[in-house]
């Protein structure tokens, strides 16, 4: 494989907090090493629509602590097409650029796999995702600011909800994982976490309701993850009306309040060594690997297992949320 000369590097699918610290990291570790940084606007729009600036230090000052990315972020069906494709890939060597960092989720590193796939190009990516929903990696950049935002919702949620003898569903985000839902309900004392990954198993509202919640208490909070299947907090509100008409059901969704805010210390060291990750990543001629992090330490994890979904909970969780809810 011939010498890295320059780099391009752009963020796609939805923002997450600590991409902007991913951004400098990749960006400065590239320029120290003496390789050239080209910052992609709009994802993988702007390679198809060659929209691509020159990144130099400066370009990354001051970013760290912010949410959302510099680089925004866009859906691009153009790219999901070969035509698309072959344009990309004509505008990134136009622009020089020999090799790609992408930050994403499991749609975002899809996709570079495909494009790696057909055009031979090395691309490393970076796990930049709320959710926390993909493998290889103990945590992605974001989900740690995501969980500090839902804590500190819930936490004044219970201020009125223990004025009133309610019940309370909480909607966050994780439509395929969990991993918010579980361990937001865990560190805001909920009585309950309603998640996907339980869904075929137990009824879990008819679980919640029959273990007689609200034997001690005069109002309860249950963190639900979104889920096109069961309606997410709106659809079990509605199951409630009908079939346990006794309880007063309320609903909050915290939808895109999720996403923003400046990232937590642990978002910022993450996205950090990841970034500076991906630039060793590439100088060693890895290719078509996603940057984890497993117990403290930087891994390679190939895009195939990264995006299949396979991470479980940790099921004692469920039991202990359980436990500490009476």
């Amino acid at each position: 494989m011939t010498a890295i000369k320059c780099i391009g590097i752009l963020t796609s699918g939805g923002d997450a907090p600590g991409m902007n610290a991913a951004i400098r990291a990749v960006t400065r570790s590239a320029i120290y090493n003496g390789i050239a940084v080209k910052g992609i606007m709009r994802g993988y729009k702007g390679l198809v629509f060659d929209e691509i600036v020159d990144f130099r230090s400066q370009s990354v000052s001051n970013i760290i602590q912010l949410g959302g990315t510099i680089l925004k972020t866009a859906r691009c069906k153009e790219f999901t097409t070969p035509e698309g494709r072959k344009k990309a890939y004509e505008n990134m060597q136009a622009a020089g650029i020999d090799a790609l960092v992408v930050i994403g989720g499991d749609g975002s590193l899809t996709g570079a796999g495909v494009f790696a796939s057909e055009y031979d190009v090395p691309i490393v990516g970076l796990p930049g995702t709320i959710d926390n929903d993909l493998g290889g990696t103990d945590s992605t950049i974001g989900y740690d600011t995501a969980l500090n935002t839902i804590v500190d919702a819930v936490d004044k949620l219970r201020d009125t909800a223990s004025s009133h003898e309610r019940l309370f569903f909480v909607e966050v985000m994780g439509h395929t994982a969990g991993y918010l839902a579980l361990n937001s309900a865990l560190a805001s004392g909920c009585e309950a976490a309603i998640i996907p990954e339980m869904e075929t198993e137990v009824d879990q509202l008819a679980e919640l309701i029959n273990n007689g919640f609200r034997k001690s208490k005069n109002s309860a909070i249950v963190i639900v993850a979104e889920n096109p299947q069961t309606g997410g907090a709106t659809g079990l509100a509605e199951r409630v009306k009908k079939e346990f008409p006794q309880y007063d059901a309320r609903v909050t969704i915290l939808g895109h309040i999720q996403r923003g805010g400046s990232p937590t210390a642990f978002d910022r060291i993450l996205a950090s060594r990841m970034g500076e990750g991906a630039i060793e990543a590439l100088m060693e001629g890895q290719r078509n690997v996603m940057i984890g992090i497993e117990h403290g330490k930087i891994v390679y994890v190939p895009f195939s297992k990264a995006v299949k979904h396979h991470k479980e909970i940790n099921r004692s969780k469920l039991e202990l949320v359980k436990i500490l809810s009476i």
